[in-house]
């Protein structure tokens, strides 16, 4: 680990956002005083999203000196992690950057070298960071999966952490994410309501007082318990692991998933990220331990 013993700088690229933290390879945590997490206009072009990117990078490495500047970045797919190239589109968010080389522009932008920056996929960093330093370290053979604005899905195998890329997989009349993401949360509670929350952490705080709210968690557990079966029987994982900020409202929605995997004969422990929006960062920096002893 003597070749570790140096500060990698973690990023993850949100959908609207981007969080940054210098990680101690070391003890495996994010230097409070170097975390970050600032909006970006998606909508915008190249340019003016670079150099937003930019600037929160620059204010991090501002504040430790580093003697070389390594980073790892998780961003959604699609996308060439290998060689950095950008093929989101079709969502209006970031589609400025579709086409375009991000490893050698950002490195442009920040005068280092473009080998000293390695891309992840958004969903296995989650997964890469649970298991370099969260509820499944030492763990070879996990599921991650990552609830919020689209689904997230990661397999852990032997140890090798990937994509499962199962978002558009088929579920009742349509796919995964149509029912397991914040869209569906929002939809269904319409159609029982007609009434609109503005998200699931609103509708997690009128639950305790509303049966309707309640009821549908559970039919979330339900949809998710639905997939899981299948995704389970593919993989054979010893663990499960959630995030994404519908995970943070497991409570209502956990014991009635878990039962459902029960009634079925699957007793795979289930555990919620402890890590939060570490856990992408911590597995983007993670890439250069891969990098490392490779």
């Amino acid at each position: 680990m003597n070749e570790l013993q140096e500060l990698v700088l973690g990023i993850d690229i949100g959908g609207s956002h981007i969080t940054a933290g210098l990680v101690d390879m070391n003890t495996q945590q994010v230097l409070k005083q170097t975390y970050f997490r600032t909006l970006v206009n998606s909508f915008g072009t190249a340019e003016e999203i670079l150099d937003s990117w930019t600037v929160i990078i620059n204010k991090v490495f501002n504040t430790v000196n580093v003697s070389e500047k390594k980073i790892g970045i998780a961003v959604p797919g699609p996308f060439d992690y290998e060689a950095g190239i950008s093929y989101i589109g079709g969502n209006k968010k970031y589609d400025s950057l579709y086409g375009l080389n991000i490893k050698k522009l950002l490195a442009q932008k920040l005068n280092i070298p473009e080998e000293n920056i390695l891309f992840m996929n958004d969903a296995a960093s989650f997964l890469q960071g649970e298991i370099f330093a969260g509820v499944a370290v030492n763990q070879r053979n996990v599921i991650g999966l990552t609830f919020g604005t689209g689904l997230g899905t990661a397999t852990c195998q032997d140890g090798v952490v990937a994509d499962a890329g199962l978002w558009n997989s088929p579920l009742f009349d349509g796919i995964a994410e149509d029912y397991i993401s914040t869209r569906w949360f929002l939809k269904y509670y319409f159609e029982k309501t007609d009434i609109n929350v503005i998200d699931v952490k609103a509708l997690d705080g009128i639950a305790a007082t509303s049966a309707v709210a309640r009821a549908v968690f559970r039919k979330f557990g339900d949809n998710v318990s639905v997939f899981l079966k299948a995704f389970i029987e593919r993989e054979n994982p010893e663990m499960i692991v959630l995030g994404g900020n519908i995970s943070k409202a497991y409570a209502r929605f956990l014991p009635h998933l878990t039962n459902n995997l029960k009634k079925q004969g699957i007793n795979i422990p289930i555990r919620v990220t402890k890590l939060g929006e570490l856990a992408p960062l911590l597995g983007a920096a993670s890439c250069w331990a891969k990098a490392v002893t490779a």
